[in-house]
């Protein structure tokens, strides 16, 4: 049923008509979900290989944001160090904060892990709450309705395209969430680089047991991997997981001295790579450590 759902959507991608509207993603999972929705002019702004807090507003972003008609980004502070100066050398009203060509994927859903106190010395701390949502498939399907309603609106005589579009995505993503047995999760604990993973750890019933960075933001110390390593010996964890932009070397020496297994995973999808099989892929990779 899964595959058949599959099947449907692609080939409703491939009859789509043409869409009008000039897209810039921040991230290529707002690049790939705009894909699905119906976006044809779609660029984006980074790949799964760089951490999207540390991006440069280079030239070529900044030409890309000029002739945009959409702008969608993660928001809630995750692009604070290089969106609005972006945004600023665009010159561009079509995406200014406030207009309907600027998107912001936390605007539309429930945050976690919003801080009751702020505080530098916590380290890099989202006011707004975690951003990470694209990690919950049930807030995926919150952003997808509210995108589909705004490319309606920038893109009006394309309605029906983008209706049809959401339709058969939903189907194939919620086909997607429910072949999922999550007795293999609930419970088990992992041993995370950055509390990235918050939204899929709540979604599956994974537990955090400890942070290999002391403070957010901050990379992992002696001092702190060391009093990991004599937590870990007394309470070993299931899993050591980091992003692949992230530096490997702590976990991976955190593995050696505890035999946890260590999973690196893509963060975002691969240059093209559908939405659905990154997600199932990275859940795969938890549940082939735990089986």
């Amino acid at each position: 049923m899964f595959k058949k759902f599959i099947l449907l959507f692609l080939l409703l991608v491939a009859s789509s008509s043409q869409a009008n509207v000039r897209i810039f993603a921040c991230e290529p999972e707002w690049a790939e979900l705009a894909r699905m929705l119906g976006g044809e002019q779609i660029y984006t702004a980074t790949t799964n290989q760089q951490d999207p807090h540390h991006i440069q507003a280079r030239p070529s972003l900044i030409a890309k944001a000029r002739r945009a008609d959409l702008l969608i980004c993660t928001g809630a502070e995750l692009e604070i160090g290089w969106l609005p100066l972006l945004l600023r050398k665009s010159g561009n009203s079509r995406i200014q904060v406030g207009q309907l060509g600027y998107f912001m994927a936390t605007d539309h859903v429930t945050l976690l892990d919003k801080p009751t106190q702020l505080d530098r010395s916590q380290g890099d701390v989202h006011s707004s709450g975690n951003p990470h949502i694209h990690l919950d498939p049930e807030r995926m399907l919150q952003v997808a309705k509210s995108l589909t309603e705004t490319l309606i609106k920038i893109d009006p005589a394309n309605q029906s395209t983008y209706q049809t579009k959401l339709e058969s995505f939903s189907q194939a993503w919620q086909a997607m969430m429910n072949k999922w047995d999550k007795q293999i999760f609930t419970g088990k604990s992992m041993v995370v680089y950055h509390n990235s993973w918050l939204y899929l750890q709540q979604w599956l019933g994974l537990k955090k047991t400890a942070t290999l960075e002391p403070k957010p933001g901050i990379p992992p110390t002696s001092s702190h991997l060391s009093r990991l390593l004599a937590t870990l010996q007394q309470s070993p964890a299931q899993m050591i997981i980091y992003a692949n932009y992230q530096d490997g070397k702590a976990a991976n020496w955190l593995a050696q001295k505890t035999d946890i297994p260590v999973v690196a995973l893509d963060f975002s999808p691969a240059t093209e790579e559908n939405l659905i099989h990154w997600f199932e892929r990275t859940v795969n990779q938890i549940a082939t450590v735990l089986k």
